[in-house]
């Protein structure tokens, strides 16, 4: 198996292997490679030298390698969720269970004539590494998972873009950045994007410019929500609030965001006091970790038992809005200000 940041540097290189299995989360990244692949590999025509098989053709997929690309040198296969990589469950699919094997054994048995005529990429959302099919491709070609990107893997991404056109971007407003945007690839490049054309050649990103230019995550924007309740700044958090309601946002999905937000504050006050680890009590994920000590600080703002407090009032809040008690945004600036009342 290759990291995603060799095999990217191989594929910069403009050299291809003739096997691949790319799979993963970060669908960004694994995207960005396999149409590189592509790039490399030349001109494609679809059911000539370029062919696609998935879950319901993957029993085409050997006579696909076996029959001639008419006119051209190589033939580029990609084999696309096929599920011939996937964990089986408790009831097999005894076709899908031959062809594992069949396909496996093919490839041990046919790797030099493929090398000389086939370019094949499996592209898999999930692949099990006990399976013999993955094996043999690991053995005989390239294996690469992508992976979440860990938060200081992200900003080197970031600071890499904004280097290539000559754009300053301090460490600590990166940090911002990822803050205020997400750690979803495509959305971060494209804002970072964004902020280049804004500052230009030779210029620096600051704090100021996202606050201005960039699109907030609602998750964000819920941690502004949550640092001006728990200060009990009741004006300053109305106004996050009504400005949410002004970009659009569903109300319901404001409330489930809100509801959810804290109870991670309150599973961060449980973990301080039971000595437990923030990142599994919260489950973030890779790219997630960064968020640790914003948690942490926020938890801090309040007391458990005004969490729990809280909790409950948006679940009732939701109850009553569903039979139509209560309008619900009145039902959430109620919350807020039951709250900072209470200071």
């Amino acid at each position: 198996m290759v990291t995603i940041e060799n095999l990217e540097k191989e594929l910069k290189s403009g050299k291809l292997q003739s096997l691949y299995l790319l799979y993963g989360e970060e669908l960004f990244l694994l995207e960005s490679s396999l149409k590189k692949i592509k790039t490399i590999f030349g001109e494609c025509i679809k059911g000539i030298n370029y062919i696609t098989i998935d879950e319901t053709n993957y029993n085409e997929l050997l006579a696909d390698i076996e029959t001639p690309s008419f006119g051209y040198e190589k033939k580029l296969i990609v084999a696309r969720n096929t599920g011939l990589l996937k964990k089986e469950g408790k009831r097999k699919n005894a076709e899908l269970t031959k062809w594992k094997e069949k396909v496996s054994n093919y490839l041990k048995e046919n790797i030099e004539v493929i090398n000389t005529s086939v370019v094949l990429v499996f592209v898999e959302e999930e692949a099990d590494p006990k399976q013999e099919l993955y094996a043999t491709i690991d053995q005989l070609g390239i294996v690469c998972k992508f992976e979440y990107q860990k938060p200081i893997q992200i900003e080197k991404r970031m600071k890499g873009i904004c280097h290539g056109y000559k754009v300053e971007i301090e460490d600590s407003t990166l940090r911002y950045f990822m803050e205020c945007c997400g750690t979803n690839m495509q959305d971060l490049i494209n804002e970072i994007r964004k902020l280049i054309e804004y500052v230009g050649e030779g210029g620096k990103i600051r704090k100021e410019d996202i606050d201005q230019l960039s699109i907030k995550k609602l998750e964000s924007v819920i941690f502004d929500l949550t640092d001006s309740l728990g200060k009990r700044d009741i004006a300053k958090a109305l106004e996050v609030l009504k400005n949410l309601i002004y970009a659009k946002e569903p109300l319901q999905k404001i409330l489930i965001t809100l509801y959810n937000h804290f109870k991670k504050l309150y599973f961060v006050k449980l973990a301080v006091r039971y000595h437990k680890d923030i990142i599994s009590s919260l489950n973030l994920k890779p790219n997630q970790t960064f968020l640790v000590n914003k948690y942490k600080t926020q938890a801090n703002y309040f007391q458990e038992n005004e969490l729990r407090d809280i909790l409950q009032h948006l679940r009732d809040l939701d109850v009553n809005y569903k039979n139509g008690l209560i309008d619900l945004q009145v039902g959430l600036e109620s919350i807020l200000c039951q709250y900072c009342s209470k200071g």
